[in-house]
């Protein structure tokens, strides 16, 4: 039989052949780095159950932020470890609190880099859940007006983004609704639409210190076996406002992110957490995997299967790559 008119090999032939026919292309403006800040001054304490990441002081999240940004970087999402807790997570909204501190911070010293926050009560609450407890039950309506002090005292301090990673119904309107009537009608959301309830949190919850005091998470976050409650996460927090919809964790759920992608046109984040970047390290740390090469295929299946953004502690190492 004849030779076939078409041979996929004649464009795999170089690297430059390679390069210009790539499908999926990842660049600095895909990633947002996240960062955890503490109160107080000069502080950079490593993260036992994150290696490479720490707690930072607002200061040094500031040269941390000047690095990243010399590096190429473009947005880092913070995450804040306050020095009290109480039921209702009310320092979260404290404008003198290690979130406010830290962006004000980033602000004077990278003005342009994106600044985002993390808009939930699990770090900043004595019982670790994302909502008020009533009762022993994380009660849902009573928690939206304590998210949406916090967003607001985020954006007061100069944050381009808040992301509320609560799973509260209703909470990305409530959001809207303070921002708007506060005169911050500019300021986008980024919702954390699609967060499900994983094991692969391990790591972060011991760097946030939020870890839930009693039961877990399933309440309120979605069962890791269901597909078509996703489509439904993203259709509410679009229609309560939602700038950008997230889907997390990402590389477990590659065809979730598809799955959105084929719904919406919005854009679209996806979060390579804390135990998939955690399962890369171990396994390049043994030989059993290379780290560079393991490291960019897993965020180019991220981004391959339709997401535009892609959160990950990954990104200081990867940016000199790209």
């Amino acid at each position: 039989m004849p030779w076939p008119v078409h041979r996929p090999r004649r464009l795999r032939d170089s690297q430059i052949l390679w390069d210009l026919v790539r499908e999926t292309k990842l660049s600095p403006f895909d990633l947002i780095y996240p960062i955890f800040v503490v109160s107080g001054q000069n502080k950079k304490i490593p993260i036992p159950s994150l290696p490479g990441q720490f707690h930072l002081s607002p200061d040094q999240a500031a040269e941390l932020a000047q690095e990243f940004s010399q590096k190429g970087g473009r947005a880092l999402l913070l995450f804040g470890l306050p020095d009290y807790k109480d039921e209702t997570g009310s320092s979260g909204a404290d404008p003198k609190g290690p979130v406010p501190l830290a962006i004000q911070a980033i602000k004077a010293k990278v003005p342009g880099l994106a600044v985002i926050t993390d808009v939930c009560l699990c770090e900043y609450a004595s019982h670790g859940h994302c909502g008020l407890v009533e009762g022993g039950r994380v009660k849902n309506d009573p928690t939206l007006p304590h998210l949406a002090e916090q967003a607001l005292a985020h954006v007061r301090a100069g944050a381009d983004m808040v992301a509320p990673s609560d799973m509260m119904d209703g909470r990305v309107g409530a959001i809207r609704r303070a921002l708007d009537e506060a005169g911050f009608e500019d300021r986008p959301i980024m919702a954390y639409s699609v967060k499900y309830a994983s094991c692969f949190y391990g790591p972060f919850r011991d760097a946030a210190d939020s870890a839930p005091s009693f039961g877990d998470r399933r309440g309120y976050q979605m069962d890791p076996a269901n597909r078509l409650e996703a489509r439904l996460e993203v259709e509410l927090d679009l229609a309560e406002g939602a700038d950008i919809v997230m889907v997390k964790p990402a590389g477990p759920y590659l065809d979730i992110i598809r799955e959105i992608r084929n719904l919406t046109d919005r854009p679209l984040a996806a979060y390579q957490v804390s135990g998939e970047m955690a399962m890369i390290k171990a396994a390049a740390a043994v030989g059993a995997l290379d780290f560079k090469a393991a490291a960019l295929e897993s965020l180019v299946g991220v981004k391959r299967a339709g997401a535009d953004l892609i959160l990950t502690y990954l990104a200081p190492e990867v940016l000199p790559w790209l």
